[in-house]
């Protein structure tokens, strides 16, 4: 099966960086464990503990703060499920728009979890993480607080320093989700609030199966994972030492010129309205990341869309990748108040290091043409 030309849809997972690629073959051609004393064992730490600095840097902490998970979800999950151990969390806090990660982690504990509404840009409602945290001070309850910093689905970004300085100051526990945010936005994680943080190596361009989790000194969670002992204590198993040096190769290389990545975004958005002027833009009017646009032209719906456009060899997606096999409303549009019709027209585009003008382009003449191929046959698709 040959590979799609272009290729749309980053915010899923990014294509590996050759920094990255090169790190990983270099690795592999080690042997031993890395936790052996020996010459072979100490190469293979020296690569974690580069690995490590490279990481930490990208995401502002300090590399004793920073633990080395198999994916943004185990460290999503070590986060919620063992945070709410370690502080006898008595409910958990998340918004209606978390990744499925999250909400699954939430629902794991079994604990109750209170869903903070987003308005319907997408943005979170800071009135409703207020009133949280009053409820749960006059409830004698500590609340662990769940929250992403960008949405995957519409790059929506959350005005993560007033919910810094809500929550921050409290006795709460306050974690964030910055898979979507890290190599995007600076990430100063040692010098701000959140006692815990996640991100994920495939979102910028190291392989799938390795992620991180950063953690506060104070936040002593309860490990999920003991084994021997490895990861400062707070993650056992044998450390993946080659897929942490293809992370830390590609944290270092991850500085994205947003600029010209965010006229992509520019040019496809105007392109959309000239050819439909219908167009909706969802989080238009929020402050976004400059790589994505999620968009539905009403009364096309976005599978047979995304089958259209993958015959004409252009990847895109309607959503988080992460509900596989499923396309149709997101739980994010409605969150947001999205008619449920016109959420299952809903298309997400996102660009990343490698992407062109050319694969603006090409994205806009396939969507021209299914527009066109629509309107002859006199019928929404």
């Amino acid at each position: 099966m040959t590979r799609p030309a272009v290729y749309l849809d980053h915010n899923a997972a990014s294509p590996l960086r050759p920094e990255a690629r090169a790190a990983l073959l270099a690795a592999l051609e080690l042997h031993g464990n890395p936790s052996s004393v020996h010459a072979h064992g100490r190469a293979l730490r020296n690569l974690i503990e580069t690995g490590r600095q490279q990481v930490a840097r990208l995401a502002g902490a300090e590399t004793r703060q920073l633990v080395f998970t198999g994916s943004a979800t185990e460290a999503i999950t070590q986060a919620i499920v063992g945070g709410v151990r370690s502080f006898s969390a008595g409910a958990i806090a998340v918004s209606a728009g978390e990744h499925a990660a999250v909400q699954k982690a939430a629902e794991a504990t079994g604990l109750p979890v209170w869903t903070i509404a987003l308005d319907g840009q997408g943005c979170i409602d800071l009135d409703q993480v207020a009133a949280i945290l009053s409820r749960a001070d006059d409830e004698g309850i500590t609340l662990l607080v769940a929250l992403h910093w960008v949405n995957n689905e519409t790059g929506v970004v959350q005005p993560m320093g007033l919910i810094n300085a809500l929550v921050g100051p409290t006795r709460h526990t306050l974690f964030i989700d910055a898979v979507q945010a890290c190599g995007k936005l600076p990430l100063d994680f040692a010098a701000s609030a959140p006692d815990m943080m996640a991100i994920s190596g495939h979102k910028i361009g190291a392989p799938a199966g390795i992620g991180a989790l950063l953690v506060k000194g104070h936040a002593d969670i309860v490990r999920l994972i003991p084994g021997g002992g490895q990861e400062q204590g707070r993650r056992g198993g044998t450390e993946a030492t080659a897929l942490i040096a293809a992370f830390g190769a590609a944290a270092e290389a991850a500085v994205y010129d947003y600029d010209a990545i965010t006229a992509l975004t520019g040019r496809v958005e105007a392109g959309l309205r000239a050819m439909a002027p219908d167009t909706v833009i969802f989080g238009a009017e929020a402050e976004r990341v400059g790589n994505v646009v999620n968009f539905a032209v009403p009364g096309l719906r976005n599978a047979t869309a995304m089958m259209a456009l993958d015959l004409m060899g252009l990847s895109v997606s309607s959503g988080s990748a992460c509900s596989s096999g499923k396309v149709g409303a997101s739980h994010v549009l409605a969150a947001m108040g999205v008619d449920k019709t016109l959420a299952e027209s809903a298309l997400r585009v996102s660009f990343g290091w490698n992407s062109t003008g050319e694969d603006a382009e090409a994205f806009l003449a396939g969507f021209e043409t299914l527009l066109s191929r629509r309107r002859r046959e006199g019928k929404a698709a």
